[in-house]
């Protein structure tokens, strides 16, 4: 596969690393009626990050490290402020996984979408609404992706598409 591939791979998985930071964030936040939802977020995003560092590394890579803490977009205070949250970790894995979609072929372009259409629904059911073409809505008119709270960023940093320029 192409190092276009792998790099698409690399910010998937940067990105689920910062979801599971997130998502623990959202987690101690969120209403005890959401806290299963947020729970079985959690580990569907743990296991993405499992199975990407599998990934990376048949790709010949060494799949990018998890940072010690990530900034969150917002701060998050009380349960609204979770969901909220949720919901933009949500959105932003899914615009790194259309980034994965289009530079990936065979398997792993199909598991690519079906990770894209799962962050896609969750994102539905933590805001209310879906979006019109889930992983593009946050992109700005040149095709890059604006700041996203999905994608590894170090601590102190805003939470941006990968380690680096935003794609």
């Amino acid at each position: 596969m192409s190092a276009g591939t792998r790099q698409a791979a690399q910010a998937a998985l940067a990105a689920e690393h910062a979801a599971v930071y997130g998502y623990g964030v959202a987690g101690g936040r969120v209403a005890e009626d959401r806290r299963a939802e947020a729970m079985a977020a959690y580990h569907a995003h743990r296991a993405r990050r499992d199975a990407l560092a599998r990934t990376v590394r048949g790709l010949g890579g060494e799949p990018v490290a998890a940072q010690a803490a990530y900034a969150l977009p917002f701060a998050v205070q009380d349960p609204a402020a979770a969901v909220r949250l949720a919901a933009v970790l949500e959105d932003r894995v899914a615009g790194v996984y259309s980034d994965l979609v289009r530079a990936a072929e065979g398997p792993l372009r199909r598991e690519a979408a079906d990770a894209l259409r799962e962050a896609a629904v969750r994102a539905v059911r933590w805001r209310g609404s879906g979006v019109p073409f889930p992983g593009l809505a946050e992109r700005d008119g040149t095709g890059a992706h604006t700041g996203t709270a999905a994608s590894a960023a170090p601590h102190g940093a805003d939470m941006t598409n990968g380690p680096g320029p935003a794609h």
